[in-house]
This record gives structure tokens, C-alpha cells and sequence, in this order.
């Protein structure tokens, strides 16, 4: 039977907002049949006001950096641009009404999924919202949510919008006082953390925090009462004698291009900055990039997800939260040990039918993969390399616009690819994408040879996500696809190869930088623009490619401008048994280069260990090397890794545009980066400035001579 017309259109319905509810129930609201219907509850004032409120979005400024401030909404007369503005209480209404009764949320605790439906979602997000106005939370201030991915870090979020604040995450990884930088410069009221570790963080800087009302902890039991500290069954029946007419005449006043959510940036240059998003940018950016990528509406059929990325980036939580509330996704909760092994497990349980993962998650299951084909039989090497060099000769060609699917193709798919599919947890996936850094091509090519396309996605937090998107219709090895319906790319001052600055135009650009206006200046020009900081060209066919970022460019001694990014993936791809590399040498005479060695990482703690990853040591064996350590490779200088790791520099030197693009020295680390030493983001990119100080004597020593070895 098919869903009717209504039901299966996967855009949201617009709902103006509620100035108030004339009596009705919250239950009347939610299990309203029909848009029109709702819209009868709404008293006539509210209608006659709507084309005064669209005149009003246009004589606004397009940024502020203003916690109250009002921005124009960037309207298009056309296409997906012009749709009107929805807020998100009137999604998640819509999600109700559309998918009330379907499984939006599930969590796996002793064995077992707890799911609430979409209805038992909105009232919680309801409860908790009351419970935060209970709790003094004021207009426009923050409630920062620390923690790992959970039902409640969903609720606080979207809790926070609807009583009037902002939802601020911060990253687990925050020191003290980046948790109080943060706190601080969102003027936040509730903090939310998840366990006692996180607790301690907010103690130690709590008497600098004047404005912090009430803290909350959600994932485990409170080891010690403070003044104040709430455990999440105690805060969510705080609200329970707030009427919903005080939530819902809150709701009433919010407007759609006033700033709802704020996402720190990480840092890798300076102080973050709180990059301010309004409802607009929002469900505008969910609805745009869903039905670019083409998910499907839950009544037709319902997409899987599984979260695990951190939710304090822009990424994670249009992926997490927004995209499933708008098109009936349910969402599957990773375990907090997600990143340090059992992620592979969730998805083998869950088996996801779109799925994201960083760069780094995409290499980690390369490397276990190369792993376990190491230990196979030597029929079964045969058999995969035969199936893996069909599998990239065919994805090509579709790529390329073939339509042939050859009877070798299809035998490697039933004998490999379907097996390795399903190893992964990814048999149901149709949607697999990568974002948030530079993916190099061999492992694209590594997928791609197995039937696994992963389609990758360029923006920032400034763009509330996702700008260009790739996706089967259209897709581009090494390129991050071409901009959403709606929005513009412009390249800035283009070089004779095409290459400048890639910028932004768009519903999905943010307001501002919170508290910053000079930044914020720095981000949007006088045009509207927003500059991204990236280099990057367009191809004949308007496929946007990435080649490097103004900030990262190194200047040598003699002038010369050199993106480290293409040199670094290019030194990566000819030398397998490297992990991480940062290329150095910014006003010297020539370039040097950090070098880091897969190793096996600590499940417990993350941090990098001495032992060689199964793949690194198979590396070593082929060359007639017996080390199964990095310090063993180091001490003795070992002859066949030295000598392969500067065979592979040479032939990435021979290829060289210009002498001053050449690699002149190296050195390998005693140890890999990682999150938890600080040499990686949250999102596993690389923190230049952070290890150019982490690693200053081996810097130093690389240029201590009066002349390089060049090689």
C-alpha cells in the first residue's frame, strides 16, 4: 500500500510560530493530522503578520556577533533557496505528526536497545526544556553539554533551544580552562556533563564562572553531592510544575534568524570562537543537504544511523540530530569506546544505511583490513587482489558515466565484496561519506576497489556543516562533489590554474562569530561572501576540489608559497608505514618533514604504543627488516625502513613543481599524534601550530646545519 502523497513528500511542512496556543494541548498539537489543521490553532494576527516578517528578514544586516542579534535571511527568489524560514520547534512538530510513532532514538545499555519513539522525543525534549527554565536558564545563554553521544545529550540540546538559550557543546578533551573559556564566552547558565571525570574539570574552575546556575550529570551515578548538582532523573523532574503555556509563549518569540546554537572551533589557530548558528541555518541546511544526498522519508522507509562522532562538531550533530529529525532517520547510539575498537561491532549489530566517518576512521579500518588479508591463505590473497583490481576498474567507469556492470564484477561481488560488506557492518549502507579533513586517494582507492564508494563532503562550522556533497549521482575521486542546491561558490582571486580562496554564498552561512566582530569581518566581506580559508578549483564539469589552506601555507626563504596537504598525502601514499606528517620549513631554505609510524593504539586510553601495526610489520618483513617496534626502527636507524622512507620522499621529490617543493630532511617520532597528546583535533586534523611547539628541538635540529642532505 502506498503512503499518501502527503506522508511520503519528505520536505517539511512551514508552520509559522506560535504566539501562543489558544488553549490547546500540547497532545492536540502532536497528533495533529494535517498541517492546516495546526495551522487553524494559530490566532489570525499570526497569519496577517507574515509578510511583514519576510520584509523584516530583509532589512536585517547579514551578520552580527550579537548573542540577540538578528541577521537577514539570505533568500532566494527561486528553487530550494526561497523556501520559507521553518523554526525548530515547528520541525520537530512536523516530525511528530509525519513519524510520531516510529523509533527515533536507541541506546544499547547491559545487552539490550532502549528506543523512544518520535513523540516520547519531543515530550522529553519538552520536559527537559522546562526543567532548564525551572532552573533560571535566561534568553540568549548558554547550556554547555560535555559528555559522549547519548539520549541525553540530544534532549539537553535540543531542550536548550526551546527555552531560549544556546546549545553549546564542548569537547570531551577540553583541559579546565578551555571547558571555562568556553563557559565563559557563551554566558552559560547549565552546564551538562556526563560522568565524574568531566565533573572534576567543571568543579576545579566553577567559582570563576559566576553566571554557571546548576550543573547536571547524566551518565553515571553522582560519586559526591555539591551545592547545586543535579543528577539527569532529578533535573528533568525539576520542570514538572512549569505550565507548557510558559514554555510555549518562549517558543512564540523566537525567530528564525536569531542565533539558536553555537559550535566552538577547536582551536588549531587561537582562541576558539563561537561560531553562532540560527534556527534558519538549521533546518534550512538539514532539509537541503538530506535531499541533495537523497535520504529517504521514514514512511517509505526508514534510514539507520549510528552516532559516534564527537557532537561538539558542526558535522556530527547536523548528521546526528537535525538530518534524522527532518526525514524519520532513527539513530543508533555507539558505545563511548567507539573510536578505540567497538565501533565496528555497533555497526555489524546495527547496519547502518548511511554512515560517516573522518578520514582516520576510513585508515583505521583500512589498516585492520590489510591486516587480516595478511594472515589469509595464499589462494584467498589471489582471489581478493583479482576481486579488488575488478572492483576499482568498474567503480571508475561508473564513475565516469558507464553503465556496465561485467560478469567479473559481478562474480567479485558475490565471492568478496558482499563478505567484506558485511564484515564491516555496511551490507544495508548505500551512503557511505568522509568530511572534516583531507582523505588521501590511496585510501579512496582502497575502498573504492571493494565496492565501497565513499563519497566525500567539504564545509565548516561556518556553513553549518556541509557546502559541496558527492553522492552517487554524482561523484569525483579526491573531489568533495559540488555545492547543495542553493547555494554559490566563488573562487577568489584564481591563480592561471584556477586555484584561490574558495568562499561561500548561502541560507546555510552563519550569523557570526560570537562576542567577535573583527573576526567575524574577517570571515564575511562586504559581498556576503564568507571565505573559507581553503584553496581550492573548480574542474570543467564544476566538481569543487580542495588543494590546500591559506593558513597552512608555508612561505620559504625565497618566497615561495607551498600547500603542505598535497605533499603530505603524496609522501603518505609511497610510504605505506607511515601514520602522520607534517611538513615544516616556513620562512627557512628549504623543507623538512615530522614522520610517524602506524602503531597499535591503546584501547583503554588512545594513546599511541611502541608496537607496529600488523600491516607496519608485514611493511618491514617485505623489506627484510625484523623490527615489530618504533623504537627498535629508530634506535638502530634501521638500513630497509630508513631506506624505503627515503625511496618513497625521492620519487615524491622527482615529481616536484620547483626546487623549493622538495623534501630535504626527515625525522621519525618517537611516537604516533593522537587526540589525547594534542596533536590531533577531535576530529583526528592535524594541529599544526600545536606540534610546530610540541616538536621545536627536533625542528631545530633539522635545521642546524649550514646546508641540507638534499636528496
Amino acid at each position: 500500500m502506498e503512503a499518501p502523497a502527503v506522508l511520503a513528500d519528505s520536505s517539511a511542512v512551514v508552520l509559522k510560530p506560535l504566539p501562543e496556543l489558544n488553549g490547546v494541548s500540547l497532545h492536540d498539537v502532536m497528533v495533529t493530522s494535517s498541517p492546516s489543521s495546526v495551522k487553524n490553532h494559530l490566532p489570525k494576527a499570526a497569519e496577517e503578520t507574515e509578510e511583514s516578517e519576510a520584509e523584516m528578514f530583509k532589512s536585517k544586516g547579514l551578520w552580527t556577533s550579537k548573542r540577540d542579534g538578528e541577521v537577514r535571511l539570505r533568500m532566494d527568489e527561486s528553487g530550494m533557496g526561497c523556501e520559507p524560514p521553518i523554526m525548530v520547534n515547528e520541525l520537530l512538530l512536523e516530525a511528530v505528526r509525519k513519524y510520531g510513532n516510529l523509533y527515533a532514538l536507541a541506546t544499547k545499555k547491559k545487552g539490550k536497545w532502549t528506543k523512544l519513539t518520535y513523540k516520547e522525543y519531543y515530550a522529553q525534549c519538552r520536559k527537559a526544556a522546562k526543567s532548564f527554565l525551572k532552573l533560571g536558564l535566561e534568553r540568549f545563554h548558554g547550556v554547555c553539554i560535555l559528555g559522549f553521544n547519548s539520549v541525553e545529550w540530544f534532549l539537553a540540546d535540543i531542550g536548550a533551544i526551546l527555552a531560549g538559550g544556546f546549545a553549546v557543546g564542548i569537547y570531551t578533551t577540553n583541559s579546565p580552562e578551555a571547558c571555562k573559556y568556553v563557559a565563559e564566552n557563551c554566558g552559560a547558565n547549565i552546564i551538562v556533563v556526563e560522568n565524574d571525570k568531566q565533573l572534576q574539570k567543571i568543579l576545579e574552575v566553577r567559582k570563576k564562572l559566576p553566571l554557571v546556575k546548576a550543573i547536571i550529570q547524566y551518565g553515571e551515578p553522582i560519586k559526591e553531592k555539591v551545592p547545586n548538582l543535579y543528577d539527569w532523573s532529578e533535573f528533568m523532574a525539576l520542570g514538572n510544575d512549569i505550565p507548557d503555556e510558559q514554555l510555549d509563549k518562549i517558543i512564540a518569540i523566537q525567530k528564525p534568524n536569531q542565533c539558536c546554537t553555537l559550535i566552538y572551533t577547536s582551536g588549531t589557530t587561537g582562541q576558539p570562537k563561537g561560531v553562532m548558528l540560527s534556527q534558519d541555518n538549521i533546518t534550512w541546511t538539514a532539509r537541503a543537504g538530506g535531499q541533495c544526498v537523497g535520504l529517504t522519508c521514514g514512511l517509505v522507509r526508514q534510514e539507520l544511523l549510528v552516532s559516534y562522532l564527537p557532537l561538539s562538531h558542526v558535522a556530527a550533530q547536523m548528521i546526528d540530530i537535525w538530518l534524522p529529525i527532518t526525514f524519520g532517520m532513527q539513530t543508533f547510539f555507539a558505545q563511548p569506546d567507539a573510536l578505540k575498537g567497538s565501533l565496528v561491532e555497533t555497526l555489524k549489530e546495527v547496519r547502518p544505511t548511511a554512515f560517516m566517518g573522518v578520514p582516520r576512521v576510513w585508515e583505521k579500518m583500512q589498516e585492520k583490513m590489510k591486516a587480516v588479508g595478511a594472515k589469509s591463505s595464499s589462494l584467498k590473497k589471489k582471489i581478493a587482489t583479482w576481486a579488488k583490481a575488478v572492483g576499482l576498474e568498474t567503480n571508475l567507469n561508473l564513475m565516469n558515466g558507464s553503465t556496465d556492470l561485467p560478469v567479473n564484477y559481478r562474480l567479485a561481488r558475490a565471492l568478496v565484496f558482499r563478505k567484506v560488506r558485511k564484515a564491516l557492518g555496511l551490507d544495508h549502507c548505500t551512503k557511505c561519506f568522509t568530511g572534516a579533513a583531507p582523505i588521501t586517494k590511496e585510501t579512496l582507492e582502497y575502498f573504492l576497489s571493494l565496492d565501497i564508494p565513499v563519497y566525500e563532503l567539504y564545509g565548516m562550522s561556518e556553513s553549518s556543516g556541509p557546502h559541496t556533497l558527492s553522492h552517487p549521482g554524482s561523484f569525483k575521486l579526491t573531489s568533495c562533489g559540488k555545492e547543495m542546491p542553493g547555494c554559490r561558490t566563488m573562487i577568489y582571486k584564481p591563480d592561471a590554474d584556477g586555484n584561490g580562496e574558495i568562499c561561500f554564498s548561502g541560507r546555510h552561512v552563519f550569523m557570526g562569530y560570537l562576542n567577535m566582530d573583527d573576526k567575524t569581518k574577517e570571515a564575511i566581506d562586504n559581498d556576503g561572501w564568507l571565505h573559507s580559508g581553503d584553496l581550492g578549483k573548480h574542474d570543467p564539469d564544476g566538481f569543487l576540489f580542495i588543494t590546500g589552506r591559506i593558513k597552512e601555507l608555508i612561505i620559504t626563504a625565497g618566497g615561495e608559497n607551498v600547500p603542505p596537504v598535497p605533499i603530505e598525502d603524496a609522501v603518505k601514499e609511497a610510504v605505506p608505514i607511515l601514520s602522520n606528517i607534517m611538513l615544516v620549513g616556513d620562512k627557512a631554505k628549504y623543507l623538512s618533514m615530522l614522520l610517524t609510524l602506524k602503531c597499535n593504539m591503546n584501547m583503554e586510553t588512545g594513546d599511541p604504543e611502541d608496537d607496529l601495526t600488523p600491516d607496519a610489520i608485514e611493511f618491514c618483513r617485505k623489506l627484510g627488516s625484523k623490527a615489530s617496534k618504533v623504537s627498535q626502527i629508530i634506535a638502530t636507524k634501521d638500513p630497509a625502513v630508513y631506506g624505503a622512507i627515503q625511496k618513497g620522499i625521492t620519487a615524491v621529490n622527482e615529481r616536484a613543481v620547483s626546487n623549493a617543493q622538495k623534501i630535504q630532511k626527515w625525522v621519525i617520532l618517537e611516537k604516533d599524534f593522537s587526540i589525547n597528546s594534542g596533536e590531533l583535533g577531535p576530529t583526528m586534523k592535524l594541529k599544526r601550530p600545536v606540534v610546530a611547539k610540541m616538536y621545536k628541538k627536533q625542528i631545530d635540529q633539522l635545521y642546524s646545519a649550514e646546508t641540507p642532505d638534499a636528496k
